[in-house]
């Protein structure tokens, strides 16, 4: 009598284990076609999308590894309630904490809040019926899509801007507006497109501009609205 007891808690473990069912192949074979697909999609968005314009390997390993982080840890609890709870507190956690260690810029906020979504619904959908393939493979070419979308030049102006504290008043004026904007192009080297006037010091002789110019170097770019020195470690 014990000994079957025994058997049947081993046997219950077993199939429960970490959400898996490895008494089913199936379960596992379902974790790893999703998890294949989970790393091509967010690769696919890190490498293609975000990283031709910014350039910042370390954000691109940041997204890599907290999307897979992410996608593994739903996918191996066990019960869709419990994943559900678990991707409503992961982003409750990063809406509040933000990486509070250092200031992330909001594109880069925006990719990381996206590929955690991807990573949620690829690891929402457990049993590979044709049903969940097919919203499995809409919803991730939707993400896809999404960030070609609003990564494309000919569908959204993708202008560069820029915080300038210039040191000329005289020429703040909207009259003065074609002069001002030849002597920052002379200063800069930059194809101005056009500009914002902010605060002006008349004490200093100062004003704060935002310029915006086409430059494809720049695109994308953290540090186009750094207005100070980052606080170095």
């Amino acid at each position: 009598m014990e000994e079957d007891l025994l058997l049947n808690t081993e046997e219950v473990i077993t199939e429960t284990f970490m959400g898996l069912g490895m008494g089913h192949m199936d379960d596992f074979y379902s974790l790893l076609i999703r998890l294949v697909i989970n790393f091509s999609i967010v690769g696919i968005i890190s490498r293609c999308f975000y990283y031709p314009k910014s350039k910042r390997r370390d954000y691109l390993f940041i997204f890599i590894i907290m999307a897979m982080s992410i996608f593994l840890l739903v996918s191996l609890m066990e019960g869709s309630k419990m994943k559900t709870g678990a991707a409503l507190g992961l982003f409750a956690i990063f809406g509040i904490i933000r990486y509070r260690t250092e200031a992330i810029p909001i594109r880069e906020m925006t990719y990381l809040f996206m590929l955690v979504s991807v990573s949620v619904v690829n690891a929402m959908v457990v049993k590979l019926h044709w049903e969940n393939i097919l919203s499995l493979t809409l919803a991730n070419v939707f993400f896809i899509l999404l960030a070609w979308m609003f990564e494309s030049s000919k569908i959204i102006n993708d202008s560069c801007s820029k915080y300038i504290k210039y040191d000329n008043v005289n020429l703040v004026a909207p009259e003065k507006r074609k002069e001002l904007i030849a002597d920052l192009e002379k200063r800069t080297g930059l194809k101005i497109l056009s500009v914002e006037v902010g605060t002006i010091d008349f004490l200093k002789d100062s004003v704060l501009i935002r310029i915006f110019y086409d430059e494809p170097m720049d695109k994308g770019s953290s540090m186009e609205s750094v207005t100070r020195l980052p606080r170095v470690k």
